[in-house]
């Protein structure tokens, strides 16, 4: 991916399986945000060659990689003022599945219609998944930044991805909010047995839950494996040096 004479990625490649979550990490610059708009589609690279389900989707908008089944979260909640965390999960999968249900929402004055079956038992599943039943009918405007972010992941998963891009999800949490994040992240692939890629500033939870990492800097992969090659190896290391202390 070049802007203008900029080279902001090069020779970068990157394979999720499926009920694997991934870590990406880099100092700051080294390209994480870029490569992630360049897999969601909304970059178009210069060379190479994106594919989602070994099917190439590197011409296809970010609307046609959503239908195809790429979700991702942001690196700040992007919820809807007024609306439950129960509506968010309803409208997230008439997006993807009932999307006459959708445009009908939209003139609908005081509520959504009422679910069906099916997608009533997709949105209580995954309320439990995410232990989101205490605040289930609860405006997001009130939310925790912590439980904000669940609400994002839970919308993600209602649309029925098969693979997820998670955006510094455990950004601006506590340790104690990032730690139950983290693990509730890691039982979520592994139940819904989806693809997810992880990008992250907090190296040590990457390490502890993924079962392969990546390591951008400047543009370049110059580190992949499991998280134990990854702790040790020389070029991690010094590429953090002078950017932050990096406890691996």
């Amino acid at each position: 991916m070049r802007f203008g004479g900029i080279v902001a990625l090069s020779d970068v490649s990157i394979e999720v399986e499926a009920g694997a979550m991934v870590g990406l990490v880099g100092p700051n610059g080294a390209g994480k945000s870029t490569l992630f708009a360049v897999l969601s589609g909304l970059l178009r690279p210069k060379a190479g060659r994106t594919s989602l389900g070994g099917d190439d989707v590197t011409r296809l908008s970010a609307q046609r990689r959503a239908q195809r089944g790429l979700a991702r979260t942001f690196q700040q909640p992007e919820l809807f003022l007024g609306l439950t965390v129960r509506e968010h999960l309803v409208l997230a999968y008439r997006s993807r599945h009932a999307r006459s249900r959708l445009w009908s929402d939209m003139f609908t004055v005081g509520s959504l219609r009422r679910p069906d079956k099916a997608e009533a038992e997709r949105v209580e599943g995954l309320i439990e998944l995410l232990s989101l039943g205490p605040v289930a009918d609860t405006v997001v405007d009130v939310l925790s930044l912590g439980t904000s972010r669940l609400v994002e992941v839970g919308r993600a998963l209602a649309t029925s991805p098969s693979v997820m891009l998670l955006d510094e999800p455990l950004s601006g949490l506590d340790a104690h909010e990032a730690a139950s994040l983290a693990h509730a992240l890691r039982r979520t692939v592994e139940q819904e047995h989806i693809s997810a890629l992880l990008v992250e500033h907090d190296v040590p939870t990457v390490l502890e839950h993924c079962s392969k990492v990546y390591v951008l800097d400047f543009g370049r992969m110059i580190a992949s494996g499991d998280p134990g090659s990854i702790r040790s190896n020389p070029d991690v290391r010094a590429a953090y040096l002078g950017d932050e202390d990096v406890a691996m």
